[in-house]
C-alpha cells in the first residue's frame, strides 16, 4: 500500500470511509477492513459510529503504530471549547489517546478561523492529534487558512471523482504540496454503471469501479477513502491497486461529464 506522507504523518492512500455506516454493522465492516490489510479509517463525530469503530479497532490486534485513524469535528461545534469537548467525546469514543488528523468536517458561515485552527493547533502540540486538517474548503478559505493563518495543514477531504472536475483546487493543494482525500470516489455507485468505465474495465478484467478508483489512485497527491461495508466489495477496492491504466483509457476518462456533484458544497448539509 503506498502512503502520502504530509505534515509528519504517513497517510496510506486508500482507506475505508464509513459515512452511514452504524453499530455493529459497522463494527463487522471495519473489523473486515482491518483483516484484509486496510489501514487508514476515516469517521467523523457527525457519523456517529466512533464507538463502533472504536471496538473493531480494539478488537482488531493490529498495532496502533500501524493505524491511520482520521475523525473530523462537526460544523456547529466550532467555537474554541466546543471543538475541544468534540475532540475529547471522540477520542473517548474511539478508545484511543491520539487520532493520527482531525478535521474540520464543514466550514460554517459565521466561523472564526483564526480561532478554529489556534485551537487544533494546540491539540496538535498536546500530542492528542498528530496532524490538523480541513475537509470541504475552497480555495478563498485554503488561502485564508494557509496563507494567513500559517496552519500545517495535512490534507482537504473534499468530494472528487470521474464525473468532478477538481482542476483549480488540486492545482492549489499542489502547489502547497497539500494532498487532496476524496470522498465519493465512485461517485455514490454512478461510477460503477458507467458504460465508458465499463467498457476500460472489460479491457483489463476489472469492473467499471475499479477504473474509477484507480483513476484517482494515479494521481499525485491523492488518496481515496471509498465507503465499503462489504468484505468482497472492499477487497475488489484493494484489487483496483492493481490495475494499468494506459493513456487511452486516461483519455476516454477525461471525455466523462465533468459537473456531477453528489454533495451540494453550497451548504453544511447533515449528510458528507
Amino acid at each position: 500500500m503506498e502512503h502520502l506522507q504530509t505534515q509528519g504523518i504517513s497517510v496510506p492512500r486508500l482507506g475505508l470511509g464509513t459515512f452511514r455506516m452504524q453499530g455493529d454493522a459497522c463494527r463487522a465492516a471495519v473489523e473486515s477492513a482491518l483483516g484484509l490489510g486496510y489501514r487508514h479509517i476515516d469517521t467523523a463525530e457527525m457519523y456517529g459510529n466512533e464507538d463502533a469503530i472504536g471496538a473493531a479497532l480494539a478488537a482488531s490486534g493490529v498495532a496502533r503504530k500501524d493505524l491511520h485513524i482520521t475523525t473530523k469535528v462537526w460544523n456547529e461545534n466550532l467555537a474554541p471549547e466546543a471543538i475541544r469537548r468534540a475532540f475529547d467525546v471522540s477520542l473517548k469514543k474511539l478508545g484511543l489517546d491520539q487520532v493520527d488528523l482531525y478535521l474540520v468536517h464543514w466550514p460554517s458561515k459565521n466561523m472564526n478561523l483564526p480561532a478554529i485552527f489556534e485551537t487544533l493547533m494546540k491539540l496538535q502540540q498536546e500530542g492528542r492529534t498528530r496532524a490538523i486538517g480541513v475537509a470541504n474548503f475552497n480555495i478563498a478559505l485554503l488561502k485564508t487558512v494557509v496563507e494567513d493563518i500559517k496552519a500545517p495543514i495535512a490534507c482537504n477531504q473534499v468530494e472528487y471523482h470521474v464525473m468532478l472536475d477538481q482542476t483549480p483546487l488540486r492545482k492549489y493543494l499542489a502547489a502547497k504540496s497539500i494532498p487532496l482525500v476524496a470522498y465519493c470516489p465512485l461517485a455514490q455507485g454512478r461510477a460503477a454503471s458507467d458504460e465508458a468505465l465499463a467498457a476500460i474495465g472489460a479491457k483489463h478484467n476489472a469492473s467499471a469501479a475499479q477504473v474509477a478508483l484507480k483513476w484517482l489512485l494515479d494521481q499525485d497527491g491523492t488518496a481515496a477513502i471509498p465507503k465499503a461495508s462489504r468484505p468482497e466489495s472492499q477487497q475488489a477496492n484493494l484489487d483496483a491497486l492493481k490495475l494499468k491504466l494506459d493513456d487511452a483509457d486516461r483519455k476516454a476518462i477525461a471525455g466523462l461529464p465533468k459537473g456531477k456533484r453528489c454533495v451540494n458544497p453550497g451548504f453544511a448539509p447533515a449528510w458528507d
